[in-house]
């Protein structure tokens, strides 16, 4: 063999090497498997404005090769062209398979919330779902311009939140959620809901912060529409609600420590003022004292039709209240109360 033939196979040999280097690193980049997880997927959220750095560290602990994502990641043009929102990796996936996941649309998540007091309780919950911090619910939750055209304030923006559960995309923006949430709101409202609350005299804000009373009176659905029914009496008669739950609202409100937890209302407590103190103001408050229950609106749009004027708790029946028609029969059933209260050796 002469010298030039054998350079020619030489070359020829690096070629090959060469080229079986190639598809082995092209195969081993794009089409091998990347993952070293050992459930059979991964689910990852990228927060929006992620780069290709930050999102490679946040993937390595599920990845085999980052190195090799990253270039992947170059070759198909993904690095400058990251998406937020939930993804669901598969086992087993190679690089061009998992970058075709997430360029693909994100996933939703199901957002649950019920029975909150304040927005600020409503803000935490929903940054333990969604991307949005707490601080960014509460601003989108206060904004003016957003409550401008609507018929709600700093005192019933609540009501405007109704709890149930939601499927979002977890990178909603906290605006878009308030946007959604008034969607949902008026959808509820409908012209049904609307007439029964227009017949009780009520706009559906009112319903809404009367609805909230009625759930902290008792935990007892099938007893809401009575004492719906008792607290729409008072209303019609002009006599203050005089509920319990208003004041425990108002106290913790004035020294604004909410998770002070108060069993038993004094007289004294009757005494503070407070726009949310049905004791001393007559009419529904301002703002509901929570997040009502669905069926606790439920209850007020659908009151039972009773005499009842008066209810107090019913130590006989734990969880439920007795009722009266008269202050007279009232008193005595207030009297079983105050005295099974004082035995349970409940001062506050």
């Amino acid at each position: 063999m002469t010298y030039r033939r054998k350079i020619l196979v030489l070359i020829v040999l690096l070629g090959s090497l060469l080229g079986v280097y190639f598809v082995y690193t092209f195969y081993a980049v794009f089409f091998q498997d990347n993952t070293r997880f050992a459930q059979k997927s991964q689910v990852v959220y990228i927060r929006t404005g992620t780069d290709l750095s930050t999102l490679v560290t946040q993937l390595a602990p599920y990845l085999k090769s980052p190195d090799n994502f990253v270039l992947a990641a170059q070759k198909k043009g993904y690095a400058t062209r990251i998406r937020s929102g939930k993804y669901v990796l598969s086992q087993g996936s190679s690089n061009n398979d998992l970058i075709n996941t997430l360029r693909a649309q994100s996933q939703t998540v199901l957002v649950r919330f019920n029975n909150q007091v304040r927005l600020e309780d409503l803000a935490g919950r929903l940054a333990g779902q969604l991307e949005p911090d707490s601080l960014d619910f509460l601003s989108a939750f206060r904004s003016t311009d957003f409550l401008k055209d609507k018929p709600f304030n700093a005192e019933n923006a609540l009501a405007m939140y109704l709890p149930n559960t939601y499927e979002f995309y977890w990178d909603t923006s906290a605006a878009a959620f308030c946007t959604r949430m008034w969607s949902e709101y008026q959808r509820f409202w409908n012209d049904t809901r609307l007439e029964k609350a227009q017949a009780l005299g009520l706009t559906p804000e009112q319903v809404i912060a009367l609805a909230a009373i009625v759930q902290k009176e008792s935990v007892q659905k099938e007893e809401r529409p009575k004492v719906a029914g008792v607290y729409l009496n008072r209303l019609k008669r002009g006599m203050k609600l005089q509920a319990d739950p208003t004041v425990i609202y108002a106290l913790k409100q004035n020294t604004q420590n909410f998770d002070t937890l108060i069993k038993r209302v004094l007289y004294k407590d009757l005494t503070i003022r407070s726009p949310y103190n049905t004791y001393r103001n007559k009419g529904i408050p301002p703002g509901p004292i929570t997040m009502p229950d669905l069926d606790a609106i439920t209850a007020v749009l659908n009151p039972e039709e009773h005499r009842f004027l008066y209810f107090v708790a019913d130590p006989s029946r734990p969880g439920y209240h007795a009722f009266a028609s008269s202050l007279t029969a009232h008193n005595r059933n207030k009297q079983k109360y105050v005295q099974w209260v004082n035995a349970q050796k409940i001062y506050r």
